[in-house]
């Protein structure tokens, strides 16, 4: 059944390629084997992005190439598959590279000015379409945007015309920041934190309503041009250039994430302000929860995040010898997903905890031995499921599953067709 269901997918990528433009890259065109199975599982959602993309209209036209610089009638016939997972220094980044057929006066706009135009033009719009895709940064770590967009200028009294490139990457978190910010000081702030280039140099992108004062151009400006630049994504190559992936390994060296350490003393605070929402939780749901008598909601440190425990019984009309995936599937969907919505009501969007694990003991009417299994849930994808602007699997996807102490990829479909 699944393979007939494989064939049937990779038909349907087939068989639209064409009036798709074929914006996304086939899994088996790439080389490393985690990215094949993240291209895989989320085919359908890429090819959506690359559908929601093209339909924008851009000031200028748009479009994906994985080979920048190309001149527009060619780029018209050439290759436009560009959207694909890649891994560069230990990272998964979610690429997206293209090339905006926008040609920049270099006597009216700076670099300043074209970097700004582009990103608000080009990709600021690519990010609103994809980052509400996945609300989680728990299977890659950043997205990742390449641009070729071109200059004019007088040389010797010619005008000449030359492409600069624009890549943006932006951890997720931060891209959600950005994202679902609503005033410009929101942007300016998330920004800071993303590694944007212009023709490889590292930029600080501002913003804010017109240029940028001097005084903020020399703390930000660009490294010196006697120190070794960061290497360009792509130098001007030509049409017939290798479709490889574009962005540079150098441009992945970000900075190392913040530890985040939870004390005892932290994770009790934590509890002392949140008792009275913990108390008519468990007194309101108790009937549908089945939470533990022995084991109180705490608040426990996971993954550098502060998450409130649920212990809760599952009860389960299976077959002896179920596997325990199918048992952790059918415990999310017939128990654990219906007390999403009602365990969100008791906390407030900016709740001062990072989410809530629900630690199910699963058991069956045979009388077996129960099975372990914990739901690890941040509160951004909680409430995008919610709101039912994410499916289940994407919620289990961009959470943690641990299943007797181990963790686990949980695939519903196939899970819940196994024993």
């Amino acid at each position: 059944m699944k393979l007939v269901e494989g064939i049937a997918v990779l038909s349907v990528v087939l068989g639209t390629m064409g009036p798709l433009r074929a914006q996304v890259v086939t899994p088996m065109e790439l080389s490393d084997p985690k990215t094949q199975q993240l291209q895989q599982r989320h085919l359908k959602t890429l090819m959506a992005i690359g559908t929601e993309i093209e339909a924008h209209k851009f000031p200028y036209p748009f479009y994906f190439s994985r080979v920048l610089d190309v001149d527009l009638p060619k780029m018209q016939v050439a290759d436009q598959r560009s959207i694909r997972f890649d891994i560069y220094k230990g990272q998964t980044v979610l690429e997206i590279t293209g090339n905006y057929y926008a040609a920049y006066s270099a006597d009216r706009m700076d670099s300043y000015a074209r970097l700004k135009e582009t990103f608000q033009s080009v990709v600021m719009p690519m990010l609103q379409v994809e980052v509400p895709h996945f609300p989680d940064d728990s299977e890659f770590a950043a997205f990742a945007i390449e641009v070729s967009h071109h200059v004019r200028q007088k040389v010797m009294g010619v005008i000449s015309e030359h492409p600069e490139n624009v890549t943006v990457i932006i951890p997720v978190p931060v891209a959600q920041e950005l994202v679902d910010a609503k005033t410009d000081d929101q942007k300016q702030t998330a920004i800071l934190e993303a590694k944007v280039f212009l023709n490889g140099e590292p930029y600080s992108l501002w913003l804010q309503e017109g240029a940028p004062s001097e005084e903020w151009k020399e703390k930000f400006a660009p490294l010196p041009a006697t120190k070794k630049p960061v290497e360009t994504a792509i130098a001007a190559p030509s049409p017939a250039a290798s479709a490889s992936p574009s962005v540079s390994a150098n441009l992945m060296k970000t900075s190392p994430t913040p530890m985040r350490i939870f004390t005892p003393e932290s994770l009790a605070k934590l509890q002392r302000q949140n008792d009275d929402a913990i108390t008519r939780m468990t007194k309101d749901l108790n009937q549908e929860a089945h939470f533990l008598p022995y084991a109180a909601p705490t608040f426990i440190g996971f993954r550098q995040g502060a998450y409130l425990q649920l212990s809760i019984t599952t009860n389960l009309n299976a077959a002896t010898g179920t596997s325990r995936y199918k048992l952790a599937a059918l415990a999310f969907d017939e128990h654990i997903s219906h007390l999403v919505r009602p365990v969100l009501n008791y906390f407030p969007q900016d709740a001062d905890f990072d989410g809530v694990v629900f630690s199910s003991m699963i058991h069956i009417a045979d009388g077996s031995s129960p099975e372990a299994v914990e739901f690890f849930f941040p509160f951004r994808v909680m409430r995008c499921f919610a709101s039912y602007d994410c499916t289940g699997q994407q919620l289990l996807d961009s959470g943690t599953i641990v299943i007797n102490g181990e963790r686990a990829a949980l695939d519903l479909q196939i899970a819940e067709g196994k024993n």
